[in-house]
């Protein structure tokens, strides 16, 4: 299993690193992806260096998940790449993990359109932004989604979180979607997880 997380400066450190940490353990294999850039600055001034840089090149990868932190600035910065758009909706035309925790299920995935007729969640009071985040066609794009204010919502291959402090929980219900329920299992038990 192969997964990519995209990183933008302003990027929520924890958001993003305990998916990739957590996923790696279990085995998957974890590309993260420096959106114009391998080395990007987090919202606290962590710098990550890259292991690619988010390009059209990466198509040819078909990963089975694609990852997006919040962070109100890196989510922007995401949301404004047309390759990571592109990356998102291959990915869920053809059935992979589409991931997104606090601000970014709002600004990334709405935008995309990969919200409609899908339940998920996101940091709270986001889901009154749709409209400033998708845009005048936030209607069409979001039609039929469900706002929940649980922690963490799957919703088939759909997995939305709502902060910096589910990013545990968030990256284990990755793992289990990508390595199996005994993997994330085994992984909360030897982490000694909550």
């Amino acid at each position: 299993m192969k997964a990519i997380v995209f990183l933008a400066d302003g990027f929520e450190e924890v958001e993003a690193l305990t998916p990739v940490d957590y996923l790696r353990r279990a085995g998957v294999e974890v590309t993260v992806a420096g959106v114009s850039k391998k080395e990007i600055t987090g919202s606290h001034g962590i710098k990550v260096c890259t292991d690619a840089v988010a390009s059209e090149s990466l198509l040819s990868e078909k990963f089975d998940a694609l990852i997006a932190p919040g962070g109100m600035l890196g989510s922007s910065n995401l949301a404004a790449s047309p390759v990571v758009e592109k990356l998102f909706k291959d990915g869920e035309n053809r059935g992979a993990v589409v991931a997104a925790i606090c601000a970014a299920p709002v600004v990334v995935l709405a935008k995309a359109g990969l919200l409609k007729n899908r339940r998920y969640t996101c940091y709270p009071t986001m889901e009154n932004d749709l409209e400033k985040f998708a845009g005048s066609s936030y209607k069409a794009l979001t039609e039929g989604a469900v706002h929940l204010e649980e922690r963490v919502v799957v919703d088939g291959n759909l997995v939305t979180a709502r902060g910096a402090g589910v990013a545990e929980e968030f990256a284990l219900a990755l793992v289990e979607k990508l390595a199996g329920k005994a993997a994330r299992d085994n992984l909360h038990k030897g982490i000694v997880a909550r």
